[in-house]
C-alpha cells in the first residue's frame, strides 16, 4: 500500500504538472471579433518574419513600410520617429556585419495613437519591436510581439470606445542596445502622457507565456493582472519570485526604459523552445501558436482591463507577494502577511510534534537530524546539479562566445532533463537512507562531482563548499533521522528556517518557501490527528494530498527556474528538490535497497542525458558574427 501512494502520488503530481504547462489552443480565424485569435496574428507574423530583418537591411524597410500600411488600416494614424542610434549599437551592428551607413545611423519608431473618451487620463502604451537579430527571421522575437498587438488593436476597437488614449509603440534597434525605446522615451512628446505600459517579448519559439516583469511597487498592477488573465486563454502565468529574480538579473528588454522613469506596467514573454532564440530556425512554420495565443490573449485582457477600468492606473505603493497556481488564479497577499503565514506553519509544525512524540515517543534531536538531512539534501543537489550539468558544455556561457551561447541553448531541454533526474537520484537517496547506499560511495560521488563541476565549468566558491557540507555529512553517521517523523519534520522546520530568512530580506521570493512550508505543516498536523504512528493509510492521505497540491506547482516552478537560470545556475533545482520532499518524505517505503537502486539509475541515466546532448546538438565551426 505504501509503494501505491508513493508511485501514485508522484505520478498524479507528474501529470498535473505537465498539464499545468501546456499552451492554450490557437484561435482560429473566425474567432469573436472581440477575441485574440492566433490564427489571425499568424497573417503578421509570417509577413513580418519571412526573412531577417535586422537594422539597416533591406527586409528592415519592407517590415517597416508593412507595419505602417497595417497601422494605417487599423486607424492609428502611425507617424514614424527617428533617433540617432547609440555608440554601442553601431558598434555592434558592424561587429554582426551590417552597415550603420544603410540605416542612417538611425533608429526607426512606429508610432499609433487610438484616442480615448477622455484625453486628460494618463495613456496605457502598448510595445514590442520589429527589428530582428541578423540571421533570425524573428518570427518569436518579436514578431510575435509585434502582431500580438496588432491583433489585440483590432479586439479593442470591436469592443467599443476607450475611455482612455492607447498609444501603440512598435520599436526599432531592441536588439542592438534598446535604442527605439531609449527615443522615444527621451524624445517623443506623447511619452509624459503614457502611465503604464504592455510589453511583449520572447525568448525561444515557444511555451507558456509568463508575465516576468512590472513597475516597482506592483500591489495595485498584480490586482489588475489577476483579473484580466482569469479571462485570458490558458490563465494566469506569474510571480513575484519571477519578478523578483529578473529585477536582479543583469538582463534588459524595452520595458527597462519606462520602468526606470518610474512607469509601471506588464511586461510578456515566452522563453521555452529556446533552440530558435536568435536563430534561422525562428520561422512563422516553427512558431508555437498555442504560446502566441497565450501572451497575445493576455496582453489584450490587461490592455483592456487599464483602457476601461478605474478612473487611476495603478499606482506604485508596496511590492505584492503572489503567484499563479497552474494557471487557475492569482494568490497575492502583502510582504508582512508572510509573518503571519510563517506563525500558522510554526504552529501546526508544533501539534505534528506533541502528537508524534506521544505517539512514538519523537525526541527533538531526532528533528534536528532531519532538519541537517534536509541541508544534506541542498548541499548535495548542488553539488550534482552542477556536476551533471557540466557535462553538456561551459556553465559561463556567455563569457565563452556567442555560438556558445546559442549551442546551449539548443542543448537546454537535455540539461533540464538531466538536472532533473540528477534531483530525483538526490531524493531518492535521502529517501533511502545514506547507509542504503554506503556512505563511502556517497563520498565518492561528491568527489566526482565537485571534480566535475570545478574542471569543467571552473572555480565556484558555492559548488565547493556546498561539496564541503555534503562531504562531511554524507560520512556522519549520526547526521541521518532515525524515524519517519524525525525526518520529515526536521524537513519542515529546515525549510521554515530559510523561510524566515528570506522572509526578512526578500518577501517577494519568500512564498517558494513559506507556501510549500505551510502545506507541509498543515499535512503533519492532520497526520498526527488521524493516525500519529503513520502506519495505516489513511494517515497518509495528507501527505498524499499535500504531494499533488503543493508538489504539481513546484514542478511547474522548477520548469521556469531551469529555462529563465538553469543554463548557469542548474543548482536553483537543488531547493526545489527539497521542497518535494517536505511532501513526499513521509510516503517512502521501507524497501530501502530498491529505492538506493532507483537513485543509481537515475544518476548514471542523468549523466547519459547531458553527455547526449553534446553529440545530439553540436557546436556549429566558430563564426567571427552572430547576435549576442
Amino acid at each position: 500500500m505504501r509503494w501505491a501512494l508513493f508511485v501514485g502520488s508522484l505520478a498524479v503530481t507528474l501529470l498535473v504538472g505537465v498539464w499545468a504547462l501546456q499552451v492554450p489552443a490557437p484561435r482560429g480565424p473566425d474567432t469573436d471579433a472581440t477575441a485574440f485569435s492566433a490564427a489571425r496574428a499568424m497573417t503578421d507574423v509570417r509577413a513580418i518574419a519571412a526573412r531577417p530583418h535586422p537594422v539597416g537591411s533591406a527586409d528592415h524597410a519592407r517590415v517597416q513600410q508593412y507595419l505602417f500600411g497595417r497601422m494605417t488600416q487599423l486607424g492609428l494614424n502611425p507617424q514614424l520617429q527617428s533617433g540617432a542610434l547609440s555608440p554601442e549599437s553601431v558598434t555592434r551592428l558592424t561587429q554582426w556585419g551590417g552597415d550603420p551607413a544603410a540605416a542612417g545611423n538611425q533608429a526607426v519608431n512606429i508610432v499609433g495613437v487610438l484616442p480615448g473618451l477622455d484625453t486628460s487620463r494618463p495613456a496605457v502604451l502598448m510595445m514590442a519591436h520589429y527589428d530582428s537579430a541578423w540571421s533570425s527571421p524573428g518570427a518569436a522575437d518579436d514578431a510575435s510581439g509585434v502582431a500580438s498587438i496588432l491583433e489585440a488593436v483590432r479586439a479593442i476597437k470591436a469592443r467599443g470606445a476607450l475611455e482612455r488614449t492607447l498609444i501603440v509603440l512598435i520599436t526599432d534597434a531592441e536588439e542592438l542596445n534598446l535604442d527605439g525605446a531609449r527615443i522615444f522615451f527621451s524624445e517623443h512628446p506623447l511619452r509624459d502622457r503614457v502611465g503604464a505600459v504592455i510589453n511583449l517579448e520572447a525568448r525561444g519559439g515557444g511555451g507558456r507565456a509568463f508575465m516576468f516583469e512590472t513597475g516597482r511597487g506592483n500591489a495595485e498592477t498584480v490586482d489588475v493582472y489577476a483579473q484580466a488573465a482569469r479571462r485570458a486563454d490558458g490563465g494566469a502565468s506569474s510571480s513575484s519570485l519571477a519578478v523578483f529574480v529578473y529585477e536582479n538579473m543583469p538582463n534588459g528588454t524595452d520595458f527597462t526604459i519606462p520602468k526606470n522613469r518610474g512607469v509601471g506596467g506588464m511586461n510578456f514573454a515566452f522563453i521555452g523552445r529556446p533552440s530558435q532564440y536568435h536563430s534561422p530556425t525562428s520561422t512563422p512554420e516553427n512558431l508555437d501558436q498555442g504560446a502566441l495565443q497565450h501572451i497575445g490573449s493576455q496582453a489584450l485582457e490587461a490592455t483592456d482591463a487599464l483602457l476601461r477600468g478605474d478612473p487611476t492606473l495603478p499606482r506604485q505603493g508596496q511590492n505584492a507577494v503572489y503567484g499563479d497556481y497552474l494557471g487557475l488564479g492569482v494568490i497575492s497577499h502583502t510582504p508582512s502577511f508572510g509573518w503571519v503565514l510563517l506563525g500558522l506553519t510554526a504552529a501546526f509544525g508544533a501539534f505534528a510534534a506533541w502528537g508524534a512524540r506521544h505517539a512514538t515517543g519523537l525526541k527533538a534531536s531526532d528533528v534536528g537530524r532531519g532538519m541537517l538531512s534536509g541541508v544534506w539534501v541542498l548541499s548535495m543537489g548542488i553539488v550534482v546539479a552542477h556536476g551533471v550539468r557540466v557535462l553538456a558544455g561551459p556553465l559561463s556561457a556567455r563569457a565563452e562566445s556567442a555560438e556558445v551561447y546559442y549551442t546551449l541553448l539548443r542543448r537546454l531541454p537535455w540539461m533540464e532533463a538531466g538536472t532533473g533526474l540528477a534531483m530525483a537520484a538526490v531524493a531518492l537517496a535521502l529517501l533511502a537512507g545514506r547507509e542504503a547506499l554506503g556512505r563511502k560511495l556517497l563520498a565518492g560521488v561528491v568527489i566526482l562531482a565537485v571534480a566535475a563541476s570545478l574542471i569543467l565549468g571552473g572555480f565556484d566558491p558555492i559548488v565547493l563548499g556546498a561539496g564541503v557540507v555534503a562531504l562531511g555529512l554524507s560520512l556522519w553517521s549520526q547526521s541521518a533521522p532515525r524515524t519517519v517523523w524525525g525526518g520529515w519534520l526536521g524537513l519542515i522546520a529546515f525549510v521554515f528556517v530559510l523561510g524566515c530568512a528570506a522572509q526578512a530580506a526578500a518577501p517577494e521570493a519568500a512564498l517558494i518557501l513559506i507556501w510549500p512550508g505551510l502545506l507541509a505543516a498543515f499535512a503533519a498536523a492532520d497526520a498526527a490527528l488521524i493516525g500519529a504512528r503513520l502506519e495505516k493509510p489513511r494517515a497518509l492521505v495528507p501527505a498524499v494530498l499535500a504531494t499533488v497540491i503543493g508538489g504539481a506547482w513546484i514542478l511547474t516552478l522548477s520548469h521556469q527556474v531551469f529555462l529563465g537560470v538553469g543554463m548557469d545556475l542548474p543548482g536553483a533545482l537543488a531547493l526545489m528538490t527539497v521542497l518535494i520532499l517536505l511532501f513526499v518524505t513521509p510516503l517512502a517505503p521501507k524497501a530501502k535497497g530498491t529505492l538506493a537502486a532507483a537513485a543509481a539509475a537515475c544518476l548514471i541515466l542523468a549523466c547519459g542525458l547531458s553527455l547526449t546532448a553534446r553529440f545530439a546538438e553540436p557546436a556549429p565551426p566558430p563564426s567571427a558574427t552572430g547576435p549576442t
